[in-house]
């Protein structure tokens, strides 16, 4: 998982772990850079694009602990300035190739259920909609009856390693599906596993790629994407790109 742009976790985990820094200095210390860290001056008014939920905070909370260390006015300090402020931006644009051709696409921050992840979606074709036990990213618009299901599920199985999930998944998968691809370990879109499932090979066979990714503790996330073979590199491709923006939340209630 590309934890760079959700944040420099093993530096924040140390700064917090050697620091005995009260709740209130912690408070006030994020009063003083709040505008510096989440405001931008636009035509002489200020716009605010602070995102107001629990998974902001821990990794403020880190930021500010780490301004405490390095001082907001070193080289240093802007830098994490910076990269925090990059990392919380609501949407972000990215450019993608669909079908061979390049795609300016704009994606919007999602949070998934009970504050454990964040995922930038795209939300001019896609909706993350949450569920008590999973996520599902769907097309906006159901596509007609005529096309298998279309989507990407997100959930957690929060007591099971991945190397134990890929091997169960795979079983299920040899149950549905006639071809199912060995497990693979991947770098993108995360770091993890993968296999793949596909029933024929018309333009409406149905194909399933699930990704097995650790949930940073002793548990795993459970990403399967559902589309058809010649959406390959439509559905297939764009369902990709938003997950290379997937980020988890490890302690939400820091």
């Amino acid at each position: 998982m590309d934890t760079n742009k959700f944040a420099e976790k093993k530096i924040t985990e140390t700064l917090i772990s050697n620091s005995e820094v009260s709740a209130e200095l912690k408070d006030e210390i994020w009063s003083n850079i709040d505008s510096e860290l989440f405001s931008k001056k636009e035509q002489g008014e200020m716009v605010m694009i602070k995102k107001q939920n629990r998974f902001l905070k821990f990794a403020v909370t880190a930021a500010v602990v780490g301004l405490l260390f390095i001082g907001a006015q070193t080289e240093t300090g802007h830098a994490l300035i910076n990269q925090v402020r990059e990392m919380f931006q609501p949407e972000r644009d990215i450019v993608q190739t669909i079908e061979g051709q390049q795609e300016d696409t704009n994606l919007q921050l999602n949070e998934g259920s009970e504050s454990a992840y964040v995922i930038y979606v795209d939300e001019e074709r896609y909706q993350l909609v949450g569920g008590d036990e999973s996520d599902m990213i769907k097309p906006t618009e159901a596509l007609p009856d005529i096309y298998p299901e279309v989507s990407m599920e997100i959930k957690q199985a929060a007591d099971v390693s991945p190397e134990e999930l890929i091997k169960e998944l795979r079983g299920s998968l040899q149950e549905e599906f006639e071809n199912v691809s060995a497990p693979v370990t991947v770098d993108s879109p995360v770091s993890g596993w993968v296999v793949n499932g596909y029933t024929g090979s018309e333009w409406d066979s149905p194909v399933i790629k699930t990704y097995v990714v650790s949930n940073g503790q002793e548990g795993s996330f459970i990403i399967t994407q559902r589309y058809f073979l010649e959406a390959e590199e439509g559905h297939g491709q764009r369902f990709d790109e938003m997950l290379k923006e997937f980020h988890i939340v490890e302690n939400p209630e820091l």
